[in-house]
């Protein structure tokens, strides 16, 4: 193959390939008496790695230290392996088209179509006047709207949605609306909050997270948007939720990696 051929075969442009020769991420390959290079199939597949990978997150660093663990590894195998990832991409697209078709399936006017399962996650919370259990609903149209979480997490969320003290919890976070970045009440309401969360949702949380270099990382840019939408001491609050959160996921994943 030619450089055109196998750029058009894995989806990546020739100036992106001549990068990755450039430094060093993929051979240069024999060329052919005309001068012009001869890409072969396994050229091909480390291409395709390269693309994958740095679609999924990594540095170019990164990804140099993955290829070298590929180097003693059979052809068969790594084909086997970027299938799998096709097979990945493939159901992830179509989980998004069933989210769009959702969305063009609202009725006209509706403000918020969410997948199915939120809207019966959402069916089961009572009617309040409460910001604060706005913000929220909004917050978790937005993750539904990205993927970024799925019906597991919906499931485990309902008797908590349903939980009339969460309510008065949310009204809580609502007093805070005026009050200073250190107000007492802070620390409290954060550890009740995070204390109604039940222990099978973290597992569902560290499922639907995005895989980092360290384990689990939030939804890219959510927590700053959070953060955003409250006034100070309300801010403190959800931020120590978070972190909360984020360090059960790190020390569940973990444990459930040893």
């Amino acid at each position: 193959m030619r450089i055109g051929e196998i750029a058009a075969l894995v989806g990546v442009t020739t100036r992106a390939i001549r990068h990755y020769h450039h430094v060093g991420l993929l051979p240069e390959p024999d060329r052919r008496p005309n001068g012009y290079r001869a890409y072969s199939v396994r050229d091909a597949v480390r291409l395709a790695r390269v693309r994958r990978l740095t679609e999924l997150g990594l540095s170019l660093d990164e990804v140099r230290d993955v290829l070298a663990d590929d180097a003693g590894r059979e052809l068969a195998e790594v084909l086997a392996e970027l299938d799998a990832d096709l097979a990945r991409q493939q159901a992830e697209l179509a989980e998004r088209r069933r989210r769009l078709a959702v969305l063009l399936a609202a009725p006209p006017g509706e403000a918020e179509p969410v997948s199915p399962a939120l809207a019966e996650l959402l069916a089961k919370a009572p009617a309040t006047a409460s910001p604060s259990a706005a913000l929220d609903r909004e917050h978790l149209s937005l993750l539904d709207a990205s993927g970024a979480v799925g019906e597991e997490l919906y499931a485990v969320l309902g008797a908590v949605a349903a939980d009339p003290a969460v309510l008065a919890l949310y009204e809580r976070l609502d007093e805070l609306a005026d009050a200073d970045g250190d107000d007492p009440r802070i620390g409290p309401l954060a550890a009740e909050l995070v204390a109604a969360v039940p222990a099978e949702a973290f597992a569902a949380m560290t499922a639907a997270a995005t895989e980092g270099p360290g384990g689990p990382q939030p939804v890219p840019g959510f927590l700053e948007a959070l953060l955003a939408e409250y006034a100070p001491a309300q801010a403190e609050v959800v931020r120590r939720v978070m972190e909360a959160f984020t360090d059960t996921w790190a020390t569940q994943t973990k444990r459930g990696r040893e």
